[in-house]
Order: structure tokens, then C-alpha cells, then sequence
């Protein structure tokens, strides 16, 4: 083999590499959403207009929206939890036991009120709309005032029927400093894995609950 053939050789190899990661960051930014769904716009878009990083993903489940908004609502650390991998969260002292229960004291939030993510980081309520919408809205780093994003993460319920619902989950970053890149872009793929995780948790804790609420024959 020539020196020439190598060289395409390895370009052609290291475009299909490059063209793969593409695919699938693509797959992961929309997983569950439809081509609609990820460009219809959502309460609290309005917070970032332009963002450099935007990630929708959604689930559909078999409960109506007001079964599925308790589980939403009580989000965050010292509450219900994110209804993923809490093993991994504490792992970094997330200090997160998700709940497998609604809890009545964790059913009411207010614009302004904070949901921890961890002891020392929180995003504060920017919109709550029940039992349709909740958007979260923050950037500081934990111990610290800077804010190198600025950050939205939407929770919006789409009632299909009476009894299924599509859950939709937004992320939309605006960096204000350089590095942001640095530090977001490597995390797309852990979020990814972590919010299908949480999709799948309120999904599967919302079908549950409206199960066992059904009148029994």
C-alpha cells in the first residue's frame, strides 16, 4: 500500500469516527422527542433565546398529567430526588435518595424558591405552572458565585389523553465564559444517561401510583 492510499485511508477512517460522534450526539440531544417536539417552543425558552447548547428529550406515559406532576414537583436534593443513578450522584456527595412515595410536604413551589442539585449547588424556580410546567434556572458552581452558563432545565407536561401524557425535558445553556464549552460539552453524554435514567424513573413511579389509584371491580 502507497504512502497516498494510507493517507486517504485514514482520512476517509477518521471522517466516519468523526461523522459517528456527530450521529450520536445528535441521538442523544433528542432522545424521545419528536422533530416537533424539539422545536416547539416551551415555557421559559424566553429565559435563554439563543442558546449554545440546547438538549430535548421526552417519554411518553401512560398516566395523566396530574399523576405525573407530584413526581415532578418534588424534584431535587433533601426532596424526592432525580429518579436516577443516585448511586453514581453520591459518588460526588450529591447526598440523593430518590423517592419511591409522593410526599405531601414537597408538593408546592413557588418563583424564587430553590431545588438543590447537591448540599452546595442549586437552581432557583423561574416558572410553575401546575401541573404543566416547571422550568429551573441557575449556573454558579458549587462553593462559588461564578457563572460561567447561564442554564435552563424545563420539565413541561403535553396531555395526549386523559390518561397518557408526553413529559418533555429541555436543557438550554448560553455560556458567558470561554471555558463554559470546556466543561459542558465532555458532560452531554453522562446527562444524557442520567436524564433517560430520570425519564424512565418518573415514567415508571407516575404509571405505578395511577395504577394503585384505580377504583378496584
Amino acid at each position: 500500500m502507497s504512502d497516498q492510499t494510507r493517507c486517504v485511508s485514514s482520512l476517509v477512517a477518521s471522517m466516519a469516527v468523526v461523522a459517528a460522534a456527530v450521529m450520536v450526539r445528535r441521538r442523544q440531544l433528542r432522545w424521545g422527542a419528536t422533530a416537533a417536539e424539539t422545536t416547539d417552543l416551551l415555557p421559559g425558552d424566553e429565559l435563554i433565546s439563543d442558546p449554545d447548547l440546547a438538549a430535548t428529550r421526552a417519554i411518553t406515559i401512560n398516566a395523566g398529567a396530574d399523576d405525573v406532576w407530584p413526581w415532578i414537583v418534588q424534584l431535587g436534593q433533601g426532596r424526592g430526588g432525580f429518579y436516577s443513578y443516585d448511586a453514581l450522584e453520591n459518588l460526588v456527595g450529591g447526598h440523593i435518595h430518590s423517592a419511591l412515595q409522593i410526599n405531601p410536604d414537597w408538593q408546592h413551589l413557588d418563583v424564587g424558591d430553590a431545588v438543590r442539585l447537591a448540599p452546595e449547588m442549586a437552581l432557583n424556580v423561574a416558572v410553575a405552572k401546575p401541573p404543566r410546567t416547571l422550568v429551573l434556572r441557575g449556573g454558579a458552581l458549587p462553593g462559588t458565585t461564578i457563572a460561567p452558563y447561564d442554564f435552563t432545565w424545563t420539565f413541561h407536561l403535553s396531555p395526549v389523553s386523559a390518561t397518557t401524557t408526553r413529559l418533555i425535558v429541555r436543557e438550554r445553556y448560553a455560556y458567558t465564559r470561554w471555558w463554559a464549552l470546556l466543561m459542558v460539552e465532555p458532560l452531554t453524554a453522562i446527562s444524557f444517561l442520567m436524564s433517560r435514567r430520570m425519564l424512565h424513573g418518573i415514567r415508571d413511579r407516575a404509571e405505578q401510583s395511577d395504577h394503585n389509584s384505580e377504583p378496584k371491580s
